[in-house]
């Protein structure tokens, strides 16, 4: 998890993107955009801006990394447990935040179902 946040993947907005998901806790203050951008039902790029705490940071890492060209069906069907998996765990306690990043995803997901439907 400390690699993932010392040196996070594909950080940043994707200009133009098919889509767009973007999810906030008011319980913990984490802000979490994820863009994406698909070619031929391919998740061609995916990237994150995070405002939050170390685990909202290297979770949006990692589901960036784990989405990335994966088809929009196998994206979607990413779990908390991958991201657990990837990340070797997360502190007591923070396992529910790993949900977060996912979220986004699933929502720039949905967000580029409808605008191509």
């Amino acid at each position: 998890m400390i690699e993932e946040f010392s040196n996070p993947h594909n950080v940043g907005v994707i200009e133009n993107a098919d889509g767009v998901g973007e999810i906030g806790s008011t319980v913990d203050g984490d802000i979490i955009n994820i863009s994406i951008k698909v070619t031929n039902n391919i998740l061609e790029d995916v990237k994150f801006k995070t405002f939050g705490c170390v685990v909202a940071i290297s979770t949006s890492s990692a589901v960036t990394r784990l989405a990335k060209g994966k088809t929009v069906e196998e994206a979607l069907s990413l779990s908390n447990d991958d991201i657990l998996t990837a990340l070797d765990g997360l502190p007591e306690g923070k396992d529910r935040c790993s949900g977060f990043a996912l979220d986004a995803l699933k929502l720039a997901i949905e967000d580029y179902q409808k605008k191509n439907k």
